[in-house]
């Protein structure tokens, strides 16, 4: 009797046994896929905060650096402080309602203030934008392209305005300008978001539309709004020190690997590949910008060759994460080439007094960085987008969808209204607070003294 039941419990321990060890199965697989997602939003947060610290160093010292060398001395401490003066009152003004006008759902032109004061902005992931990383991760990193999108307008006024009225107008230009423009391309129910239905799907990766595109056509608003800089073009104004603008320029082709290849909100193969077109293209822009100079005053600069470069860079931003690496190089020779055709030839003919050649570069450069990425974008690099049947959507003209340039001109010349139109209104405003442009003696005296009571260099000392 005693044997019976010995035998009859081990019958129901090994019958039991196989469910113990599916269960356990069950267990550890769901442990391993818990690590695995884990360990991606570790790698993912981890590459984005890098990616936040590249943009921010593009502002400072990056833009600063650029921009300080190509004006004349006496106003170098002047035209870095509206580069670092854009890294202090953006970020408070981000923080206060602006990443929630850009980035929380509203209607296609704006955001409404569910963010407001970064209110449910935590550790916790907004699955609509960025599922793997942070939600505050995701602000900080929106945060440095709204830095260094009115910071790029001041090379267009270099050596004029005052700091108070540098001020007031970025701060104005942000919320007639870029807040509703970045809503309407990257945000929850924009009219111009690709990925989320909107009325006109852009394809911006990185900025092409929101950033180079607002900065540059309204940095030629602003240089044609205040008028020339004393002198121009009579007198001949050159840069006072190319070193620090080269150093610049090389610290703004390493920070934008953030700036494209931080776009794809996690370590991916789509980051690589928005990091390579972002090197061939920049690249090729230089070649091209050394190679037009070469052929037509017989030698190539320096400063060509950096501006070359960041033609590249300005170009290929708005399809960094939807060509391949030959695309890439294409556009950068393409930006290269218009892009110094625009600064050398047709400024002086059209006489404008765009300081810095904000609008040369950036305006143009984005432009044409938008429609080219009509033509070039392809579902072999990008493939969110989806049909009905879940397969990949084609996405440029070489890729079967030619009516997507149709969409990047209308997104671009809703970019270029919004600019246009938000400039001026900044300006005007700007103008009954505060005096915009410096007095004559004091432009003569230069905006470091005048401004600020430094000055950059102290031989004496």
């Amino acid at each position: 009797m005693s044997s019976n039941r010995i035998l009859a419990g081990l019958f129901l321990f090994c019958s039991a046994l196989p469910a113990q060890v599916a269960q356990c199965d069950r267990t550890e697989m769901d442990a391993l896929h818990a690590a695995v997602r884990a360990s991606q939003s570790a790698g993912d947060n981890a590459w984005m905060l890098v990616s936040a610290a590249l943009v921010l160093m593009m502002t400072g010292p990056g833009l600063a650096l650029f921009y300080c060398g190509l004006v004349r001395k006496k106003s170098v401490l002047g035209t870095m402080m509206q580069s670092f003066g854009m890294m202090a009152v953006i970020t408070l003004i981000w923080a206060v309602c602006g990443y929630s006008l850009v980035f929380a759902h509203g209607n296609p032109f704006i955001g409404d203030l569910r963010y407001l004061f970064l209110n449910g902005v935590g550790a916790d992931p907004n699955p609509l934008y960025a599922p793997t990383i942070p939600h505050q991760t995701f602000m900080i990193y929106q945060l440095m392209f709204a830095i260094i999108t009115p910071a790029l307008i001041a090379g267009a006024f270099a050596e004029r305005m005052r700091f108070p009225a540098m001020l007031t107008f970025s701060t104005l230009w942000a919320f007639l300008v870029y807040f509703p423009v970045a809503h309407m391309v990257w945000g929850d129910g924009g009219l111009l978001n690709a990925s989320l239905g909107g009325r006109w799907p852009v394809f911006d990766f990185a900025g092409g539309t929101v950033v180079h595109i607002t900065s540059g056509f309204s940095a030629l608003v602003t240089a044609l709004y205040l008028g020339k800089r004393v002198g121009y073009p009579e007198e001949k104004i050159v840069p006072h020190n190319l070193v620090l603008s080269f150093v610049g320029a090389c610290l703004l082709w390493v920070g934008w690997f953030g700036f494209n290849a931080g776009s794809a909100l996690a370590a991916s193969p789509l980051a690589t590949s928005a990091f390579v077109a972002t090197h061939f293209a920049a690249a090729a822009g230089a070649v091209a910008w050394m190679a037009a100079e070469r052929i037509r005053n017989g030698r190539a600069s320096a400063l060509g060759a950096i501006s070359g470069a960041v033609a590249g860079l300005a170009t290929v931003t708005q399809g960094a994460g939807f060509v391949q690496p030959f695309s890439a190089v294409l556009i950068g020779f393409i930006a290269g080439a218009v892009c110094y055709v625009m600064v050398s030839m047709v400024k002086s003919r059209l006489g404008y007094d765009d300081s810095l050649d904000v609008f040369g570069v950036h305006g143009v450069g984005g432009f044409m960085g938008c429609l080219l990425t009509g033509v070039f974008a392809t579902r072999v690099v990008n493939s969110a987008l989806k049909l009905a049947d879940g397969q990949p959507a084609p996405l440029g003209w070489i890729d079967g969808n030619p009516v997507q340039l149709l969409n990047q001109l209308i997104g671009a010349a809703i970019g270029i209204a919004i600019g246009v139109v938000g400039t001026l209104v900044a300006l005007k405003v700007t103008a009954l607070l505060t005096p915009l442009r410096m007095e004559k003696t004091e432009e003569a005296s230069g905006m470091d003294l005048v401004l600020h009571g430094e000055e950059g260099y102290n031989f004496e000392a």
